[in-house]
Formats: C-alpha cells, structure tokens, sequence
C-alpha cells in the first residue's frame, strides 16, 4: 500500500505544503510574503496572517499538482518547532485539522532536522545522490548555525553551534550597515560574485567546533564607520568588493570548523543544509574542499535550501515509517531542540 505524506510549513514568512508519495517528492507549492521587505525584517503579526491567507490555497495547488485526493493521503506531517509561534500555530491548527477530518496519523516535525533530512528528497524519475550514515551536515540559516553529526535519520548529535549570532544573520546585519535591501544574505551573495575580497576582518577563536560572528559583525562595523569618515563614497565605490570581503570571512569560520571535525572525527561523508546553503560561495568552498579532501559531499538542491514543505514532508515519511505519530494535544514549541 503506498505511503502518502502531507507536508505543511509555516515557522517562518513562507507557507507551503508538499506531497510525498512512497519517498518521492510529487509537489512542492510555496507561498512567500513580501511583505516584509518594507519593514527590513519579519513581522510576526503579519506573518501569521498571512499565513492564514495562503494556507488553504497552498495545500490545495499540492494536492493538486501530485495528482492525489486529499482521501489518498495516509498521515500529514506538519512543522512544530522552532519558529515564530503565530506562524506554527496556524500550520499547526490545519494540521490537527486536517488528520481528524481524514482520521490519518498526525506528524509533528523539528524543523531543523527537516532541513538535513532535505538531503534525503528524491525527485520522481530523478536519480538522486543521498548520504550515507555517519556524515556531518553544516547546517547554516538566518537564526540557527550548527555542525551536526547524523548518526541515522533522527540520531543526531550537535558538535557545535553558534554562542551568539547565526551566520545568516550576520549577513544580513551587515548587509543592513551597507544600506542593502532586507533580506541582505542574497543581495551580498549577488555583488560578492562580481566583487574580490580585498578586505580581512576580525575572526573568532572560539574552541570545540563552537562559531560566533558577533565580533566579525563589529569588526565589519567599525572598519566601515572609519573609512567613511576618511572617504564619504567609500561603500558606494567598494560595495561589491565589501560584499566579497564579508561574504569570504563567513565562509572562512564556517568552513574551518567543518573541516576540523572532519579530520578529527574521521567523517568524510558531508552535507549542507539550511537557507544559507543557497550561498554560491558557500557552496563553491565546500565542494571545493571536497575534491581536495575526498569528500563524498550533499547539498541539496536551490529550492530544497530555504524554508519549505519538502522537507517536512520527507521527515514525516521516515517518522511514518517508524509509526512516530504524534497527541492532537500537541503543541508548537517556538524554542525546540533535537532532544526534545
């Protein structure tokens, strides 16, 4: 009998719902807010109204574009934490609704596991490359940055993690000192490529596989009050060579720690995930290190990297399999850890 899940995300600014039938992916529909480009950030009171605009419409266009009834479905897995709690409580609510009125299975889902288990979406007719168990998946997004070891599909260990900002909102913060466009991490990607990194910035010496980017953030501040005092014009006549410089620094601390835990702990299996894995640099240097250090490396593809229902439903898959159903009773966590 075939194996149907419903996916719906909503921790965030982006509703979306995707099918997965059997391990393959049949659809996956996003519905994002633009809102929030006014505002240089996410609000969360419009974001949980939005997301009870698009909710019904998104779900619909997955059933829709996999070609199922909603009667053919057999669990619907839904994101429960971390996130923004008006946001998950929607997701949250349709969820729980939709399992009663289908008496199906309900699936609650971490979203930060979802986003390492996006290594493991298999397009229908599509061969796709997945990892192999143990590997080590940089997890990289706007509010979280982890190292994480994947033992199985949820026995994961966090090796390190950020004691301050993530690496995504570093970007965006100093995209925001720039005079940049929210979301900043994009926009820093685009000039970056045009760009060459003339420029170096305080790093962390932080032990263990641990990251910070506070101080790199200040150091990036500081440099650019003092040169503008100097030269007015300065970031207008150095943007792209700035956007190079930051984005180069990032990466640098990012990859430093990941290829210390890989010579260390003897993994040569490894993946990226998360929002910020949509960086081209970030993926130019791990599959750069990859041929040199023989890694077998994962990164999923552009539209599997940012916040969506894919993923969830890929995890809710695996949970189906191993009849990890979830309480109607339960309820989101905006706050939630692999432990939990």
């Amino acid at each position: 009998m075939s194996i149907s899940i419903l996916g719906i995300e909503s921790s965030c600014d982006d509703t979306s719902a995707a099918v997965i039938c059997d391990g393959y992916l049949l659809s996956n529909i996003i519905a994002n807010q633009n809102v929030h480009t006014l505002y240089g950030g996410v609000v969360p009171e419009l974001a949980s109204r939005a997301h009870q605009r698009n909710i019904i419409p998104v779900v619909d266009q997955a059933l829709k574009s996999a070609g199922i009834s909603k009667n053919e479905i057999s669990a619907v897995a839904f994101t429960r934490g971390p996130g923004l709690m008006g946001s998950l409580l929607v997701g949250s609510s349709f969820a729980k609704g939709i399992s009663l009125a289908l008496d199906v299975p309900l699936i609650e889902v971490n979203h930060l596991q979802a986003h390492i288990l996006a290594n493991f979406i298999v397009d229908k007719d599509h061969a796709n490359r997945v990892p192999s168990f143990p590997f080590l998946c940089l997890l990289v997004s706007g509010g979280h940055t982890q190292l994480v070891r994947v033992n199985d599909y949820f026995d994961m260990q966090i090796l390190g993690q950020t004691i301050d900002d993530a690496a995504g909102e570093a970007f965006d913060k100093c995209a925001k000192t720039m005079g940049l466009p929210y979301p900043g991490g994009p926009v820093v990607n685009k000039l970056a490529t045009e760009g060459f990194p003339a420029f170096t910035f305080s790093k962390p010496r932080i032990e263990g596989y641990n990251y910070s980017f506070s101080g790199l953030k200040t150091s990036f501040l500081y440099f650019i009050r003092d040169q503008v005092q100097i030269i007015p014009g300065f970031i207008d006549d150095q943007l792209k060579n700035l956007c190079a410089s930051i984005q180069k620094s990032i990466i640098d601390i990012l990859m430093d720690k990941l290829m210390l835990a890989s010579e260390e702990l003897g993994i040569k299996e490894i993946a990226l995930a998360g929002g910020v894995s949509a960086n081209t640099g970030l993926r130019s240097a791990i599959t750069f290190e990859a041929e040199k250090r023989s890694w077998n490396c994962y990164i999923p593809a552009f539209r599997y990297t940012t916040d969506n229902a894919a993923m969830v439903a890929m995890t809710g898959f695996y949970k189906y399999k191993q009849h990890e159903f979830a309480s109607h009773s339960i309820v989101p966590a905006a706050r939630l850890g692999f432990t939990l």
